[in-house]
C-alpha cells in the first residue's frame, strides 16, 4: 500500500475517533490508540517504521515537544497561587505520593530497574484536561469536587511532564556508563542548557509580541519556528535537553506580563488536535500485541494499585484539614484518568531509551498505553454512578451558557442572576467582557466552541444555551456544538436581523439553532435599540384577578415578554410558535420600552398628586 494511500487512511480513522469521541463525551485518546492497535498489529494495514522509516523519531520528538510548548502555556503561577489548598496540595504532595506508590509497584511488578520505574511513576502522575473534561460532563459531580479535578487536570499537564523530563535525563546521562559524578554533571549541563535556552527563547518571543515585531498572521509561524529552533538547538548542546527546554519556554511565556497568548494558544490547540489524532494512531500501530497480552496479571495488578491505592492516598494526603466530606473525598480518589502527556512522553522517551540500549526500556510504552485504556474506559464506565451512590452528583443544571456579551446578553444575564439561575456569558470581544464583569457577571473570554474552551470552560450547573450574538454563525457553530451537550429542547437562540427577511434557502435550518426566542417581529437588532433607549426588565406577578391576558391588553405592544417562573421555581421562555400561558402564582419577567417605563412614570405622579 502507498504512503500516500496510508496516511489518508490515518486522517480519516483520526476523524472518525475525534467524532466519535465527540458523540459519547468520552476522552478522544481511548478511540484513538484502539484505532492504532487495530490498524497496526490487529490488520497488519499501517506499519509505522517501514512508512515513516527515519523520519519516524524526528516525526515523534517535534510533536511531542509542540505537545509539551501547548500544555505549558496553560501554566500560570498566578493563577496557582489562586488555586485552593487542596489542588496545590494534590499537584505537590498528591503528586510525590503517587509518583512515590506507582515506582514501587512498577519495580516488583515488572522486575525492572529502579530507572525506569521511577520514569514510569513520574510518567503516570499526568491526568491532562483532555481526559478529565469529558469526564466531568458525563459523571456531573458536585461543583466543589469538578472544580478541583478540572483544575488539577490544567496545573498537573505540564508539572508532570517536567517531571518525567527530568528524569528521563538523568537516565540518558547514567546510562552511557560513566562515573556517578560524571553522570550527575551531564545530568547538571541537561538542566542548565534546558532552562537557560527554554528561558531565553521564551524572553526574545516574549519581546516580540510584545513589541509587536512581526504582524499578526506571521505570530503562529513564528512560534512554531521558535519551538523547533530551541528544542533542537538545546538538544545539539546538551543531549535530550530539548523537551525540558520547550517545557520551560512556555511556561515562560505563559507568565510574561504585558503580552496576549491566546492566538497562538488557539492555534498550538488546533495544530496539537492534529499531532494528537495521527501522532497516537501511529504509535498506538507500534505495539506488540504479544507484549501487551505478556503483561498479563501484573498489569492488571498495576491497575489496582493506582486505583486503589496510589490515587486514595495522594488524595486523602492532600485533603486533610480540608472542608471536604468524606464522600466528596471517595469521589476525587476515584477519577484520575491518565491521558495524552503520558502516552506522548513515554513514546518518545522509550524510542530514546532504547537506542541508548536502557534495558527494559521497551516496556514503557506497553504498560503506559495499558493503564491509559483502563483509567479511562474503568472510571468513564463507573463514575457517574458512584458519584450518585455517594451523593455528591450535581441534579439537574438550571445554568445557561450565553453567547454573547453584548448589551442585550448582559440585560437578560444579570436578569437570570438576579432570578436564582446561574448565567455564564462568552464574548471574544474584551471590551463586553469587561462590561460583563463590571456588572458582576460569570465570564469566559473566549470563543465557546474553542478547544480552549472545551478545557477551560466551566459548565459545571449548566444544562442550557443562549444564543445572543449578532453573529448568526457563532449562534449556529455554538448550538451545534452543544446540542449533543444539552440537548436540542435546551437550545434558544434570538432571530438575527438578517434572518426576517431573508429567503428560505439563505435560512438557518431549525435543526441547527434550537428554539427561536420571543415573538415573530422580535430580532437582535430591534431588541439591541430598545435596550439603546433604556429599555428594562420588570418582573409581573399574574393572580386570578390580574391574569395574563389582561396583561398583554394593558402592555400596549411596548412590553415584550421574556420568560416566566412557576411556582415550583422552573423557568419557562416565551417562545416563537408556542403559547405560553402563565397562571395564577407565575412571574412574568418582561422587556418594558422606555417609552412605557415613562407612561408609568407619569401614572404614578399622577395618581399621587390626585391623592
Amino acid at each position: 500500500m502507498s504512503t500516500p494511500l496510508i496516511i489518508a487512511i490515518i486522517a480519516i480513522v483520526a476523524l472518525a475517533s475525534q467524532w466519535t469521541a465527540w458523540l459519547t463525551k468520552l476522552p478522544a485518546i481511548l478511540f484513538l490508540l484502539i484505532a492504532g492497535i487495530i490498524l497496526g498489529p490487529g490488520v497488519g494495514v499501517l506499519e509505522p517504521d517501514a512508512v515513516f522509516g527515519e523520519l519516524l523519531f524526528p516525526l515523534v520528538s517535534l510533536s511531542v515537544a509542540v505537545i509539551l510548548f501547548e500544555g505549558s502555556l496553560t501554566l500560570r503561577f498566578d493563577e496557582l497561587r489562586k488555586l485552593g489548598s487542596v489542588v496545590h496540595r494534590l499537584v505537590t504532595i498528591g503528586a510525590l505520593v503517587s509518583w512515590a506508590v506507582v515506582a514501587l509497584a512498577v519495580r516488583f511488578l515488572f522486575d525492572v530497574d529502579w530507572g525506569i520505574a521511577v520514569l514510569l511513576g513520574a510518567i503516570t502522575v499526568v491526568t491532562g484536561p483532555t481526559v478529565i473534561v469529558p469526564l466531568l460532563r458525563t459523571v456531573r459531580p458536585s461543583a466543589k469536587v469538578a472544580g478541583i479535578l478540572r483544575w488539577e487536570g490544567i496545573v498537573i499537564d505540564p508539572i508532570g511532564a517536567l517531571f518525567a523530563v527530568v528524569v528521563f535525563e538523568f537516565i540518558v546521562t547514567a546510562s552511557e556508563g560513566h562515573a556517578l559524578t560524571h553522570s550527575v554533571w551531564l545530568f547538571c549541563r541537561v538542566l542548565f542548557w534546558g532552562f537557560f535556552l527554554g528561558g531565553l527563547g521564551g524572553y526574545i518571543l516574549g519581546l516580540i509580541l510584545k513589541r509587536h515585531w512581526l504582524p499578526e498572521y506571521l505570530l503562529n509561524l513564528a512560534t512554531l519556528t521558535f519551538v523547533f529552533a530551541i528544542f533542537t538547538f538545546s538538544n545539539a548542546l546538551a543531549h535530550e535537553s530539548g523537551l525540558l527546554a520547550v517545557t520551560v519556554m512556555g511556561m515562560w511565556l505563559a507568565n510574561t506580563r504585558g503580552i496576549h497568548i491566546e492566538e497562538i494558544l488557539n492555534f498550538k490547540e488546533n495544530l496539537t488536535i492534529v499531532l494528537i489524532s495521527g501522532l497516537f494512531i501511529i504509535l498506538a500501530a507500534r505495539i506488540d500485541l504479544d507484549q501487551l497480552v505478556s503483561l498479563g496479571l501484573p498489569v492488571l495488578l498495576l491497575l489496582l494499585v493506582l486505583q486503589f491505592i496510589a490515587r486514595p492516598l495522594s488524595v486523602f494526603a492532600s485533603t486533610t484539614g480540608s472542608t471536604l466530606s468524606f464522600k466528596e473525598r471517595l469521589l476525587l480518589s476515584w477519577i484520575a484518568p491518565r491521558g495524552i502527556v503520558a502516552a506522548a512522553v513515554s513514546a518518545i522517551f522509550a524510542l530514546r531509551l532504547v537506542d541508548a540500549g536502557v534495558p527494559q526500556a521497551e516496556l514503557l510504552v506497553p504498560i503506559t498505553f495499558s493503564v491509559i485504556i483502563g483509567t479511562v474506559l474503568l472510571q468513564s464506565v463507573t463514575a457517574r454512578y458512584l458519584a450518585k451512590a455517594l451523593g455528591v452528583a450535581e441534579s439537574a443544571p438550571r445554568g445557561y451558557l450565553i453567547v454573547g456579551a453584548n448589551p442585550v446578553a448582559r440585560l437578560i444575564a444579570k436578569t437570570l442572576q438576579d432570578a436564582g439561575f446561574r448565567a455564564i456569558v462568552t464574548d471574544s470581544s474584551w471590551d463586553n467582557i469587561s462590561a460583563a464583569r463590571m456588572e458582576g457577571l460569570d465570564t469566559f473570554y473566549g470563543n465557546p466552541v474553542s478547544e480552549y474552551a472545551d478545557r477551560k470552560l466551566e459548565l459545571v450547573g449548566i444544562g442550557r444555551l443562549l444564543c445572543l450574538s449578532p453573529h448568526r454563525e457563532l449562534n449556529t457553530v455554538a448550538s451545534m456544538r452543544y446540542r449533543s451537550e444539552f440537548g436540542k429542547n435546551e437550545l434558544f437562540s434570538l432571530r438575527s436581523t438578517h434572518d426576517r427577511n431573508a429567503a428560505e434557502k439563505h435560512q438557518v435550518a431549525s435543526d441547527h439553532r434550537g428554539n427561536i426566542l420571543f415573538s415573530e417581529h422580535m430580532n437582535y437588532g430591534k431588541l439591541a435599540s430598545l435596550v439603546s433607549q433604556g429599555a428594562q426588565v420588570r418582573q409581573t406577578r399574574i393572580s386570578e384577578e390580574y391574569t395574563f391576558d389582561k396583561y398583554v391588553e394593558q402592555s400596549g405592544g411596548k412590553v415584550e415578554p421574556l420568560f416566566c417562573i412557576s411556582p415550583k421555581g422552573r423557568l419557562h421562555w416565551f417562545i416563537e410558535g408556542e403559547d405560553l400561558l402563565p397562571e395564577a402564582g407565575w412571574s412574568i419577567f418582561s422587556l418594558i420600552s422606555a417609552d412605557k417605563l415613562a407612561e408609568k412614570a407619569a401614572e404614578k405622579i399622577e395618581d399621587k398628586s390626585s391623592e
